[in-house]
């Protein structure tokens, strides 16, 4: 690498998708099908003029429909034809296509516990190991593609929190209900040369983002399903 590339900064912003139009609650997963809210679209409008100033030279988004739709205005923006990465997409899980959430007896059916025996893995979906290499792939490939620019990678929650729980050196199994990734937030990494040097979090469009559904809120019956992110 040469002297000057080693000083070269480049600012990769991984942004979770907007609201998706899913009145009955499933775990989407990695379902076709499921696109962003009228809300959704809002939210991804509001990050797009957030963005509309930087130095955006990549946008990329995971293949599934919600996260096109959002990163489709950002692309827009900056002139940028949008590409499909396919390691941002949703972690695998073993509930897609169910509800499962606070209050609904699903841990009290017998029929799932085999799939909730080991937290730390997890049992019931893709290792959350598995989860940070894939994501650390896309996230170096984009500063490639950007370097001494800026990118924007559009992804879904689990896979944003795990990649930067393992950058921040953070023990990968958590608590779902206090991740930082809100609908619509940018989860942004700052590289100094191919070594990231700083990890920021902002949430743009939270004016937008139902309250119940903000990060640390308090989990509410029937309105707090696991939508899939």
């Amino acid at each position: 690498m040469s002297e000057q590339s080693e000083q070269d900064i480049t600012v990769v912003h991984v942004m979770r998708h907007g609201e998706v139009d899913n009145p009955d609650g499933v775990l989407y997963g990695r379902l076709p099908g499921y696109h962003l809210s009228e809300l959704g679209r809002q939210m991804a409008d509001r990050v797009a003029e957030h963005l509309a100033g930087r130095d955006v030279t990549h946008v990329a988004a995971s293949p599934l429909e919600r996260a096109q739709e959002t990163a489709t205005p950002i692309a827009k923006a900056h002139g940028l034809d949008l590409g499909t990465d396919e390691r941002l997409i949703e972690a695998e899980n073993i509930f897609q296509g169910k509800t499962f959430g606070v209050g609904d007896g699903a841990l009290k059916n017998p029929a799932n516990w085999k799939y909730l025996v080991n937290p730390f893995r997890p049992s019931w979906g893709e290792p959350y190991v598995d989860q940070v290499v894939r994501m650390r792939g896309a996230l170096d490939a984009a500063r490639d593609r950007a370097r001494g620019h800026e990118a924007v990678l559009v992804s879904h929650q689990l896979p944003i929190w795990i990649l930067r729980s393992y950058i921040e050196r953070r023990r990968l199994w958590h608590d779902p209900r206090k991740r930082q990734c809100t609908l619509a937030s940018l989860t942004t990494f700052t590289y100094q040369g191919d070594r990231i040097v700083s990890v920021g979090y902002s949430e743009p469009a939270i004016d937008l983002v139902p309250v119940h559904l903000r990060a640390g809120a308090k989990p509410v019956k029937g309105k707090d399903k696991a939508f899939g992110a």
